[in-house]
């Protein structure tokens, strides 16, 4: 009995809180253009439009370009940071990783602000590449904690051998540390890339009107009226959301990678 209430239990927890993704997709579906649901018709129209249409289309590249080089970033700021504080275990070493989780934990808001304060003075503001440095410094912590869960599963054996061998840090760092973290380095790339995909403020503040992403792009065409083609990238999203973190944990040790070092790799 105690098994049924809980399998109940948690069946209508899941329901509840697929319960809003369902009714996006029913809407992005709809025949006509209205947000009705249950969907009145049936209809591919407004998927299509995101690539056909030459604004969404836009406002889909750039925001692809955007989480692509700003995970790029994020990872190349996190990898000699997180190999730094493996390395060196001076107590003031400590001050590296709270500069790299400090962004992700003041509010976005605040963090936006703080951007476009500084680009504005700089005169960089509007600029494409400064949106890419923002959302590359504001997810920095996704990977300097995923790859730093690298560096410590490492066997501190295998680097001695090898500096005992007579290997520089150069050889031991490209051929014992990078092929032993590269799963945590691709899925803090992969972590950085969907979260920039969907975010909107920092983008906002720093490339707004000069750049549409596709969250900006939602929020500009909320002004002239609803259309299925909102609710259409919304299940874009949640699709590649859950095709990257899919892959992660089939592939990769998810177990290991959020965190938990108990179990051993397979």
């Amino acid at each position: 009995m105690n098994r049924v209430l809980t399998f109940i239990f948690f069946a209508a927890v899941v329901f509840f809180l697929l319960l809003p993704v369902i009714v996006v997709v029913g809407v992005s579906f709809n025949e006509k253009q209205s947000l009705s649901f249950p969907p009145v018709g049936f209809s591919w129209e407004w998927y299509l439009e995101i690539f056909t249409d030459s604004e969404w289309r836009s406002a889909l590249i750039n925001s692809l370009v955007l989480a692509t080089f700003s995970a790029a970033v994020a990872v190349s700021v996190a990898l000699p940071l997180s190999w730094f504080l493996s390395r060196r275990y001076a107590p003031w070493a400590n001050v590296f990783r709270l500069l790299g989780v400090a962004p992700f934990i003041l509010p976005p808001v605040i963090t936006a602000l703080g951007f476009l304060t500084f680009w504005a003075t700089t005169g960089a503001y509007g600029e494409p590449w400064t949106a890419i440095l923002s959302h590359g410094i504001f997810f920095v912590t996704l990977p300097l904690v995923t790859i730093t869960l690298g560096f410590s599963s490492i066997e501190s054996s295998l680097v001695e051998a090898a500096s005992t061998m007579g290997a520089s840090e150069r050889t031991i760092f490209r051929t014992i540390v990078l092929p032993l973290i590269l799963p945590y380095l691709i899925s803090g790339f992969a972590f950085t890339f969907v979260l920039s995909l969907n975010e909107y403020i920092v983008a906002y503040m720093t490339v707004g009107f000069t750049m549409e992403t596709l969250p900006i792009k939602i929020f500009n065409a909320l002004r002239y009226g609803y259309t299925p083609t909102m609710a259409s990238v919304s299940v874009l999203f949640v699709v590649v959301a859950a095709v990257v973190f899919g892959l992660i944990a089939k592939f990769g040790n998810l177990p290991r990678l959020l965190g938990n070092m108990s179990g051993e790799d397979k």
